[in-house]
């Protein structure tokens, strides 16, 4: 096996050699690591929904005939609905997908109070959906009026919700065109034609239907939920264009996206060949994954193969779930974290100008990750001690050997990673919890929920109650967010941000739709140690030439439009 995995990287690295050349991404210095071991300190207490608010209670809707969507379904968003400044819940139910108990979704949609109490609106904003089965959603401006709106997959009818800024929403599914009625996962408005639009990106599972579910069987000849592969049925991801008057038209076959298909769960956006263009990439479920590379004329082609990207050392496809577009080593080149099926550990593709490398390291964030199944997730400096950390949301899908909670078999528990250096990482114990239970967790989203400068973390549990985390980590440093704009007041997405204090730089993407069926703070949160302030921030915009912002002050938000910085050095 070890000299098949050398085979394996060499020829990864022969391949790589072979490509047309690309600059090397710039990399910054780095301070000296410290030596450092897990604590037994709390990061994470769960805050009761008798305190927050949040009583949301995840149904999917299982009634023993272990019908797939019922496995796959839990996403939660954070949306600024009022834009007062608060972060505000989205919780995604399932439903049912039994014609003999057919059962609606009951989508939930929580107002943020302050000091983090939630109320739940769900009736005033009218986010009501008939019909279908939930599984996640994204966070989106489409229309171009500086108000988030809403965009839920399911199976079934998706659904977008245009925001009427005053704190309820209007259902333009039809109107715009995006309903897609296949099993959709995850999605993300992105603006891969840069014309100042945001279009939308989606990611779709199997061709499944109740009349070809099929029985599957586990460990000990237990009846089981089925492998997506034991249907032969990959769905092909869809591309809508913004029109930019409120409709979208159906661009996946111009683009070319239709000519290749996988199980899709996961989707990450980035410029990940450095030409200037904005990218895709889909994490599938036993099958190989998709790089799709913007071509700058509205096509786009799959590299993924050449690139390293589509399949494990050994050239093998992995379980991939959810998905993260992440500078690990903090050098400036967004790499690919995903998240895989027990057995496997989560994967890390290493960006080397433009080009994957499928690494494992002792102490890197994939570490201790084989026993579990990882779904959402989120890197995010929790301590401020200017280092990247990781937590990842686990729960199986298809029984195991041993059972943690005694209530559900298919529960696991959460894992928290400290950063302990560039790229290096130590499993904290129980999660960063003083008492942490196992949950089968789906979807994650990481924000700043009371305003407090720490991020905190929300994790839908299929079958359960959404779980609150609310960051209490001993601080290790200051820290500061940048809130990213373009020149008319409109989030700024998949803008590359790197910021230099203390003697060391630290990169950030601006990307909030991603993980698993989830969508993040649209902010950008940097922890910075024991520095004063930022001492510059380059931010280069996706659509407007480089700037450079700072000094800026450490313990505050700070915004930053495009036209109003100095003119900063391309790469």
């Amino acid at each position: 096996m070890r000299r098949l995995a050398s085979i394996a990287t060499l020829a990864g690295l022969l391949g790589a050699s072979c490509r047309p050349p690309h600059p090397d991404p710039v990399t910054p210095p780095s301070p000296p690591p410290a030596a450092r071991s897990a604590t037994a300190e709390p990061w994470f207490q769960r805050v009761p929904p008798s305190v927050s608010g949040l009583d949301f209670q995840h149904s999917a809707g299982t009634t023993g005939k272990f019908l797939m969507p019922e496995m796959e379904t839990g996403g939660v968003g954070l949306i600024d609905l009022d834009k007062d400044g608060l972060l505000d819940v989205l919780c995604v139910d399932g439903g049912s997908v039994d014609p003999d108990i057919p059962r609606a979704p009951s989508h939930r949609l929580f107002h943020n109070l302050g000091n983090a109490r939630f109320e739940d609106v769900t009736r005033k904003a009218a986010v009501v959906i008939p019909s279908g089965f939930g599984m996640g959603c994204a966070i989106g401006d489409f229309d171009g009026d500086t108000w988030p709106d809403i965009y839920v997959t399911q199976l079934g009818s998706n659904h977008l919700f245009r925001n009427r800024h005053d704190g309820t929403f209007e259902d333009v599914t039809e109107k715009a065109g995006v309903a897609v009625n296949s099993w959709s996962t995850s999605a993300a408005f992105v603006d891969f034609d840069a014309d100042g639009h945001l279009d939308l990106f989606v990611v779709n599972y199997i061709r499944w239907s109740p009349a070809i579910e099929m029985q599957c069987f586990s460990h000990g000849g237990r009846r089981d939920y089925c492998s997506p592969v034991n249907y032969h049925a990959p769905a092909p991801t869809v591309l809508f264009r913004n029109r930019g008057d409120g409709t979208f038209e159906d661009v996946t076959a111009r683009a070319g996206l239709d000519r290749a298909y996988g199980n899709g769960f996961g989707v990450a956006t980035g410029d990940f060949d450095g030409n200037g263009h904005l990218d895709f990439y889909v994490a599938n479920d036993a099958m190989p994954n998709q790089l799709w590379l913007n071509q700058g004329n509205g096509r786009f082609i799959d590299d993924a193969p050449l690139r390293g990207c589509a399949l494990n050392a050994l050239g093998i496809p992995r379980a991939g779930m959810g998905v993260v577009a992440f500078d690990v080593h903090q050098r400036g080149a967004l790499d690919l974290f995903v998240t895989h099926l027990v057995g496997e550990g989560n994967g890390l593709f290493l960006n080397q100008a433009g080009n994957f490398l499928d690494v494992v390291t002792p102490d890197g964030p994939m570490a201790g990750s084989s026993p579990y199944t990882g779904f959402g997730l989120a890197f995010a400096d929790f301590d401020h001690d200017a280092l990247p950390d990781l937590y990842v949301a686990n729960g199986r899908v298809r029984l195991g050997a041993d059972q943690p909670d005694p209530n559900d078999p298919y529960a696991e528990a959460s894992t928290l990673h400290r950063g302990t250096g560039p790229g290096r990482f130590t499993v904290v114990a129980g999660a960063g919890e003083t008492n942490h239970a196992p949950g089968v967790a789906r979807g994650l989203a990481a924000g700043d929920l009371d305003n407090d400068g720490a991020i905190d973390l929300v994790v839908m549990q299929r079958n359960g109650p959404v779980r609150f985390l609310r960051n209490v980590a001993v601080a290790r440093g200051r820290w500061l967010m940048l809130q990213l704009q373009d020149p008319a007041g409109r989030e700024a997405r998949n803008a590359m941000v790197s910021l230099h204090a203390g003697g060391s730089v630290q990169w950030r993407q601006s990307s909030p739709n991603e993980g698993y069926c989830s969508s993040n703070d649209p902010r950008l949160h940097f922890g910075i140690g024991n520095a004063q302030q930022a001492d510059r921030v380059v931010v280069r915009w996706a659509r407007h030439a480089p700037e450079e912002f700072g000094p800026l002050e450490a313990q505050r938000i700070h915004i930053l439009r495009a036209g109003t910085g100095r003119p900063a050095p391309k790469y």
